[in-house]
C-alpha cells in the first residue's frame, strides 16, 4: 500500500495488515514495493509491460475504477494543498480504511485479471532486479547546492531553473518509459535526464566524491558484439580509423561517417560493411514482428526499425545488468549509486570506499557481450568532472 520500506501495509484476502510479516501465501502483487526486496513475487505490472492499472482494468469494474481514481486524486490534491510530504508520512495513514478497503480490493481483481490474460515475460527476474535499485535511488535524497546557480540568474533560463531546483530533490525512474528499455524519469522527478551541462554544479555528492563510468561508443560496441567479433582495447573510433579507414580520416570525420550509416538502412559503406554486418544481426534478432534481445526482451516493430531496437535495447539493459551488479557490490557500504543517465552510471563514492574504484571499474567494463572500454571521471561536484586515466 505504500513504496517506502518503513511503511509496510499489505492488502490480502479482504484484510489489511501493517507489519512487515509477509503472509507466506502471497507471491502476487501488481508492482514491486521496497520492502518486497529479496521476496519471490511475481508482477502484474511486468506481464503487461508496464501498462497502467487504468489501461488493463476489465471492462465490468472500469466505472468503479475510474470512480476510485477520483477520490483517491482528491486526496493527493488535500495532501498537497496541506503541505502533506508523502515521503515522510505513510500513505495509509492518511485516509479512511474503508477507502483502502475499496481501493485495493479493485486493484486485486485487475492484478488477477493481469496475470490470468498475460503471459510471464521472458526478462521478468531481471526487471526485478533493475526495480530493486530503481527503488533504492528514488529515496536517497540529493545534495543539491541551489548557490552554484547563482551566476546563471542574469538570464531567463537561469531564474527559472532556480525556481524549479530544489523542488524534487530525488530522482525517480521509469522502468517502463521506452519500448527498448532505456529508463525515463516520472514528473515528480528531479530533471537528471535534461538538465543542462552547465547547471550540474548544483549536484554534490553526500560522501565525497562523484564517480562516473559510461561505455566508449557504446551502441557501436553491441553492435560488433553481437556480429560475433571481439571488443577493441582502446577507443572505437580510433580503432576504426587504423583497421578500416587506413588512418585517413580524423576520429570526428570516422566518427560521423560511423552514425550517420549505422541507423540508416539505405546507407551503403562497403568497409563499415565488413566489420558490422548489420543484416546479420536482424536476421538473427528480428522473426519479422518483434525483436528479441540477448536479455530475453521481446519488442513488437517493423523491419525498418528492427536494427535500432536490437542495438539500443540491448545496450540499455547492458548498462542495468552492470548497475544491478555495482549495486549488489555497495551494499552495506557508505558508497551507494547517486543516478545514472542513460548508460552514465553515477557514484557517491566515500573515501573509505576509494579501494574499491578498481575493482568496480572492472566490473561496469565485464559485461554480458564481452569487456567493454569504460570511460571514468572523478568530481566534488557534477559540474566539475575529470577524467581518470
Amino acid at each position: 500500500m505504500d513504496r517506502k520500506s518503513d511503511c509496510i501495509g499489505i492488502y490480502a484476502e479482504g484484510r489489511l495488515r501493517f507489519d512487515d510479516d509477509l503472509p507466506k501465501e502471497i507471491s502476487k502483487t501488481w508492482d514491486f514495493s521496497s520492502f518486497l526486496k529479496g521476496k519471490d513475487i511475481e508482477y502484474a505490472k511486468f506481464y503487461c509491460g508496464g501498462t497502467s492499472l487504468k489501461d488493463v482494468c476489465p471492462e465490468h469494474i472500469k466505472e468503479d475504477w475510474n470512480n476510485i481514481c477520483a477520490r483517491m486524486r482528491a486526496f493527493l490534491r488535500s495532501f498537497s494543498h496541506s503541505q502533506i510530504c508523502l515521503n515522510e508520512h505513510c500513505f495509509y495513514d492518511l485516509v479512511p480504511q474503508r477507502f483502502l478497503m475499496e481501493y485495493f480490493d479493485l486493484k486485486n481483481e485487475i492484478t488477477e485479471s493481469v496475470f490470468k490474460t498475460h503471459l510471464r515475460p521472458d526478462n521478468h527476474d531481471f526487471l526485478v532486479s533493475v526495480a530493486e535499485v530503481l527503488s533504492d535511488v528514488s529515496f536517497q535524497r540529493l545534495n543539491i547546492n541551489k548557490e552554484a546557480l547563482r551566476s546563471e540568474l542574469v538570464t531567463a533560463r537561469g531564474r527559472d531553473t532556480w525556481k524549479k531546483i530544489d523542488k524534487h530533490p530525488y530522482v525517480r525512474y521509469n522502468l517502463f518509459g521506452a519500448k527498448t528499455g532505456r529508463l525515463t524519469t516520472n514528473r515528480n522527478s528531479f530533471p537528471i535526464l535534461n538538465l543542462d551541462k552547465k547547471y550540474r554544479s548544483v549536484l554534490k555528492p553526500n560522501n565525497d566524491w562523484f564517480i562516473e563510468l559510461d561505455f566508449n561508443a557504446a551502441e557501436l560496441r553491441t553492435l560488433l558484439a553481437l556480429c560475433g567479433s571481439e571488443q577493441p582495447a582502446n577507443d572505437i573510433h580510433e580503432w576504426n580509423i587504423k583497421n578500416l579507414f587506413d588512418g585517413t580520416e580524423s576520429r570526428e570525420e570516422a566518427k560521423k561517417r560511423v552514425f550517420s550509416w549505422l541507423y540508416n538502412p539505405a546507407s551503403e559503406d562497403k568497409l563499415l560493411n565488413e566489420v558490422y554486418d548489420r543484416d546479420a544481426v536482424v536476421e538473427k534478432y528480428f522473426n519479422g514482428a518483434h525483436v528479441k534481445t540477448v536479455f530475453d526482451r521481446k519488442i513488437d516493430v517493423d523491419k525498418r526499425r528492427a536494427l535500432n531496437y536490437i542495438i539500443q535495447s540491448t545496450t540499455s539493459d547492458l548498462f542495468l545488468d552492470r548497475l544491478v551488479r555495482i549495486y549488489s557490490m555497495l551494499s552495506d557500504r557508505p558508497s551507494s549509486i547517486a543516478f545514472f543517465i542513460h548508460d552514465s552510471l553515477v557514484i557517491d563514492l566515500a573515501d573509505s570506499d576509494k579501494s574499491l574504484l578498481p575493482q568496480i571499474i572492472e566490473e561496469f567494463s565485464n559485461t554480458k557481450l564481452g569487456k567493454f572500454k569504460a570511460n571514468v571521471s572523478a568530481g566534488r561536484d557534477f559540474g566539475n568532472m575529470k577524467e581518470i586515466k
